[in-house]
């Protein structure tokens, strides 16, 4: 599958530091964000050990078969390119608890990521948090994952708009993520991208403060370059208050390369 991508990431405009930490390896058909959350230090260190170790194994596994999803069991129910990003993910919470097990003033540490595995024909995407992946396809803009979240739960429940979400006090508040515990629970979707559709990956430094109308129209926006798109997400989530550092990740599927 060819493609084309860009990225972007800032601390925003209240941070003193970027917690954010994001992946492209395009060799291995692999994008990542990842946020970081545990205060300055171990934020930064969740987020970067979190992405290295998915990097890591997603290029290790590159080409085998499903026994190098060990030590997790294969899921037959999911692709194996689904099989190798949840393990992935589950071998970067354990590696999480080591360095929290070394460090103390880790301790507590935890990370969100999004992810996406492409293949010659088909991708699939893993996600733990309120790290978001969106794609804009014919004109409209869909989110693919589901945060992990109080808010969300509430939206999705009806119990809350959109808008309000972006607002409340409790907006930041993760009901999973990576962190060193229990092997998290790890969403996975398969998809079948198709010519000239966007997927955007991005930390809720920008899903938690643009709305998703301006995020549509930013993404949808033909006119751009791929590096335009991205900073002006960045600018959108800095003009509305920059509260938390973002990271807008842009993946274009090329033309011709019907799934």
């Amino acid at each position: 599958m060819r493609l084309s991508w860009a990225v972007r990431t800032d601390p925003g405009l209240r941070r003193s530091s970027n917690e954010d930490f994001y992946c492209t390896r395009p060799d291995l058909g692999l994008f990542v964000v990842a946020d970081g959350m545990g205060g300055h230090v171990a934020g930064e260190v969740a987020s970067r050990v979190a992405v290295e170790t998915i990097q890591t194994f997603i290029a290790e596994t590159a080409g085998a078969d499903k026994n190098r999803t060990w030590p997790f069991p294969f899921e037959p129910a999911i692709s194996l390119e689904g099989n190798r990003l949840k393990a992935a993910f589950r071998l970067a919470n354990r590696k999480l608890a080591n360095e929290m097990a070394d460090k103390a003033d880790l301790r507590g540490m935890a990370t969100t990521a999004s992810a996406v595995l492409t293949g010659k024909k088909s991708a699939c995407l893993a996600h733990v948090g309120d790290s978001r992946i969106y794609a804009m396809r014919n004109g409209s803009l869909e989110q693919l994952t589901h945060d992990h979240s109080w808010v969300e739960e509430q939206v999705r429940a009806g119990t809350m708009t959109e808008a309000a979400a972006r607002q409340h006090p409790w907006r930041n508040v993760v009901t999973r993520a990576l962190s060193g515990g229990t092997d998290p629970d790890i969403d996975t979707v398969e998809i079948a991208p198709h010519p000239g559709e966007r997927f955007l990956l991005c930390s809720d430094g920008l899903s938690g403060v643009v709305s998703r109308d301006t995020i549509e129209s930013i993404l949808g926006d033909r006119t751009l370059p791929l590096e335009g798109v991205c900073d002006r997400l960045v600018a959108a989530a800095n003009e509305g208050g920059g509260p938390d550092n973002v990271t807008a990740l842009v993946i274009e599927i090329a033309p011709g390369d019907a799934a």
